[in-house]
């Protein structure tokens, strides 16, 4: 494949801004996500796809049709079109660092921001490479505009190679993956695949087909105001009592003290004054009972601190967001074991590991569209140091297109 019209294509995507929008109830939550669907529309039938199709919603369908003389499944690739909110995507200035030396990247003299393999290591697997990154004032987009780079750029390759051989492939690009909605809306019946991957992991070699089940908590905390020189025995300061309910869960199971298959409570968000408090949780655990266990622990607080109080002043929503793909995966599992061949043909280690998160896989799984995670190739997400080697942008196209020939190999008897 050909590096530059790769990159060039990766440039155009990120330059588009689509960052989404966590408030919004709206498909899509944002305007802007339509300029980018509008563009590969256009580009995925200027390369020869048919069955091109945005629907209301911002989701994007299309089909490369099959060129064998025999019946093999039906296999997908997904990618979403949004940008996170956690940083803005907005005038987006790549830059692009041939042959990198291993030193220092400087992003931004004006304001001294630098990418150093000093605090970011894995910059040291890429020297000699070409690092994509951003001018230090916005996130970069790679997740997962490499994605849709990978795609687009492995069916256009599909289809000016003839020759090689594959079943019926279906892609799709989804809106508002960041914001937990990418999955809400999608048609797997239209779709029609047996199987799907996203192309939406970070560094090159990442299979995973194991996540998070997570949920959501919302407490709140009343209190009462009065004037503070005359507030013995009559106030009831919440921010008081939120910091207490913060202090009485696990100080070590938060997510900067975790890894590997360890959950925590992350608190993201809190807004408070004497009246009033609310706290923000995300709830995350690899194993269900653990899950269901780390959820009842925050019931249980607070019921114990409302008994405490004697009345009650703790409020409590709880709400799942999404499960772990294991479980709808387990069962099928040479769509894995298709992508971890292949990857060890093209002589790349393949990564399986746990997400520490969630992907639209997970949703997808649970719809009823196997779908494991596959590396796009960027690291360091949603902020500022993000960046992406373009060779691992290639090897990603490039897993996809064996995965194609990969299907009908095995299913040609």
């Amino acid at each position: 494949m050909n590096k530059q019209h790769i990159i060039d294509r990766f440039i155009k995507y990120v330059t588009i801004d689509t960052e989404s929008d966590p408030n919004n109830p709206a498909f899509p939550s944002t305007e802007k996500q339509w300029d980018l669907a509008k563009v590969l529309e256009k580009e995925l039938k200027e390369i020869g796809m048919i069955d091109v199709e945005l629907d209301s919603n911002c989701y994007l369908m299309a089909t490369l049709p099959s060129n064998l003389d025999y019946d093999v499944p039906t296999i997908g690739f997904v990618a979403h079109i949004d940008t996170s909110p956690d940083f803005t995507g907005a005038n987006v200035k790549p830059q692009i660092h041939e042959n990198y030396d291993g030193k220092d990247i400087l992003l931004n003299e004006k304001e001294n921001i630098v990418l150093s393999p000093n605090y970011f290591e894995d910059l040291l697997q890429y020297k000699g490479q070409t690092i994509i990154t951003t001018d230090g004032t916005t996130l970069l987009g790679a997740d997962d505009k490499a994605g849709i780079t990978e795609i687009v750029s492995a069916m256009e390759y599909l289809i000016q190679n003839p020759e090689l051989k594959h079943g019926k492939i279906r892609i799709c690009f989804t809106p508002d993956e960041e914001v937990g909605k990418g999955a809400h809306l999608f048609d797997v019946e239209k779709f029609g695949a047996e199987w799907a991957y996203t192309m939406d992991g970070s560094q090159i070699g990442e299979l995973e087909y194991e996540n998070f089940n997570a949920a959501g908590a919302k407490i709140t905390i009343n209190g009462k105001i009065v004037h503070p020189g005359y507030a013995k025995g009559k106030m009831i300061n919440s921010m008081t009592i939120a910091s207490e309910f913060i202090n009485a869960l696990p100080e070590n199971e938060v997510p900067e003290k975790t890894t590997g298959y360890e959950g925590f409570f992350h608190l993201h968000n809190m807004e408070g004054e004497v009246e009033k408090t609310t706290l923000h949780y995300i709830i995350r655990d690899h194993e269900m009972d653990l899950f269901k266990n780390r959820k009842q622990a925050m019931l249980d607080l607070v019921d114990v601190m409302n008994q405490k109080l004697g009345k009650d002043l703790i409020e409590i929503e709880m709400k799942d967001q999404y499960y772990n793909m294991k479980e709808k995966v387990t069962p099928v599992m040479h769509i894995v074991d298709i992508a971890e061949e292949v990857m060890n043909d093209m002589g790349i280690t393949p990564l399986i590991k746990a997400i520490r998160g969630g992907t639209d896989g997970s949703q997808l799984s649970y719809k009823g569209l196997p779908c494991p995670n596959i590396f796009a190739g960027g690291h360091n997400f949603h902020g500022r140091y993000e960046y992406v080697p373009a060779e691992s942008i290639v090897k990603a196209s490039e897993v996809i297109v064996g995965i194609t020939q990969k299907v009908a190999q095995k299913f040609s008897s």
